[in-house]
């Protein structure tokens, strides 16, 4: 090994850099249509100093770090190597809860902390989190709040990032920064602590708010070695009702003012293959029948917390059923053949194995962005038309649609299901991908999150944005050396 590997291995130890075949072959794909590179080594570190180390070698040498923390499968190619000799820095092993804040109910913790173990940790203390829906179990927990993956409780979305609040980073130039207010203490949480400073408000330090240079910046701009999080009591009363559509005109009006004044926990809307693909079982079947359920519904979770909780969540269910009512709409307890307490469980839970959208196929590409309500049935109409025109049934698209910043925006998701051993099916899914992808963007999707061959189609068309991007990453990495080739750098 010459003596760049011989010091990668003095930052971290001998036992936490791997570079046999096997284990590169892992990180050189991803269930995406990137294509595959093998990185020159993988990492483990598992302190931030290593990490600042690790940066600051990288520099010196002119290597290519790209961060990881999540396990597989991964979906989205921001983690598969662009440029050749590249390192894994895989922080999966940070896994320290440092610290769960019942009274300021917040919870700090590192990268490698997943939602499965995030969870059971927050429910003893009586917490929760606003989680995606139905995430791996073993998805890193920052890495989905960082990549701005949509939560289901539009209600407790006051930003696009939330719940994520406050993040110690390493920048790329290898300096480490608090950012919200844990930037106006010193740089040790444990100081913070003693001086009861919470690390709560994500604005900050003073006027700027550089936590928004880490959100969806594929691990761009800099490494995250911890992540202060906002949690919520835990409902003692909590139910799931339904709100059925035959088309999704029909639940639009009604979906706009049930997040206007902020009604129920947990709401979102799927089509009923989608529905179905959620609470199936791991061979893919469910005791649902797509001839019984509705074309759309609603899925609206009702709680009740802290006082009178049985109270407020009839008071709730008071509401709702008069405002269905005031649309022409039917609110329902239950739908056919489909349990409750199989609902119940996309709420708080995770996916069980495989992957919940791999189980119809093997394998699914998604397709998703940013818009209001209203124009959803207009994007869905040319996703359709597209699918049909390269002989796709449109029924088996997946469509979710999930509500954020308060019903502010709404994310529009549609998932293809195909057999990745079969070359004509994934070679069609692919054309599909990128001809639905770049009609949707010219009807005016937004791509927000732009993975892969959608970063070229979103930067080729926002000079501004590329200029001003490219322009605050020769500020925080100006050697280009984290994860080069993604995004517009």
């Amino acid at each position: 090994m010459d003596t760049r590997g011989m010091r990668l291995k003095e930052i971290v130890g001998v036992a936490n850099v791997v570079d046999d075949a096997e284990t590169l072959s892992r990180y050189a794909r991803d269930e995406s249509f990137t294509a595959a590179r093998m990185p020159w080594h993988v990492v483990k570190p598992g302190r931030a100093e290593e990490i600042q180390a690790l940066v600051k070698w990288a520099n010196e040498t002119a290597t290519p770090l790209i961060p990881l923390s999540s396990g597989p499968p991964h979906f989205y190619g921001d983690t598969v190597p662009s440029v050749a000799e590249a390192v894994i820095v895989d922080l999966s092993g940070m896994k320290k809860i440092l610290r769960i804040d019942r009274r300021n109910k917040i919870a700090v913790i590192e990268p490698g902390v997943t939602y499965s173990e995030l969870t059971p940790a927050l429910e003893k203390e009586g917490l929760r989190m606003s989680q995606p829906l139905l995430p791996r179990a073993n998805k890193s927990v920052i890495a989905s709040l960082l990549e701005r993956q949509p939560t289901t409780i539009p209600r407790l979305n006051f930003s696009m990032p939330e719940p994520l609040r406050d993040c110690g980073v390493v920048w790329g130039t290898g300096e480490l920064a608090f950012t919200g207010e844990a930037g106006a203490g010193p740089l040790s949480l444990e100081e913070q602590w003693k001086r009861n400073l919470a690390q709560v408000d994500p604005k900050g330090p003073g006027a700027t708010d550089l936590m928004r240079l880490l959100t969806g910046a594929q691990g761009t701009m800099g490494i995250v070695v911890w992540a202060s999080v906002k949690c919520e009591l835990i409902p003692t009363a909590h139910k799931c009702c339904f709100v059925p559509g035959k088309r999704l005109d029909e639940l639009i009006d009604f979906c706009y003012k049930l997040e206007r004044i902020r009604l129920g926990d947990e709401v979102f809307i799927l089509n009923r293959t989608q529905l179905l693909r959620l609470i199936a079982r791991g061979d893919g079947s469910s005791n649902g029948s797509k001839q019984d359920l509705p074309p759309w519904v609603v899925v609206i979770g009702l709680a009740g917390a802290a006082l009178f909780p049985e109270e407020r969540l009839a008071v709730q269910e008071k509401d709702l059923k008069e405002l269905t009512q005031s649309f022409g709409l039917e609110l329902k307890a239950a739908l056919p053949g489909v349990a409750n307490a199989e609902v119940m469980s996309l709420f708080g839970g995770c996916s069980s194995e495989p992957h919940w959208k791999m189980n119809a196929k093997g394998a699914c590409q998604d397709i998703f962005f940013l818009s209001t309500l209203e124009k959803a049935p207009q994007f869905i109409s040319t996703m359709q038309a597209v699918a049909e025109q390269h002989a796709f049934p449109a029924s088996e698209i997946g469509i979710y649609i999930q509500p954020q910043h308060h019903g502010v925006s709404q994310h529009v998701e549609f998932s293809l299901p195909f057999n990745p051993r079969n070359k004509n099916e994934a070679a069609q899914i692919k054309d599909i991908y990128s001809e639905a992808s770049e009609q949707l963007r010219a009807q005016g999707a937004y791509f927000s999150r732009p993975y892969g061959s959608w970063a070229d189609m979103v930067y080729s068309h926002d000079a501004t944005a590329k200029s001003v991007l490219r322009t605050v990453k020769q500020i925080v990495d100006p050697n280009n050396i984290l994860n080069p080739g993604k995004l517009c750098f």
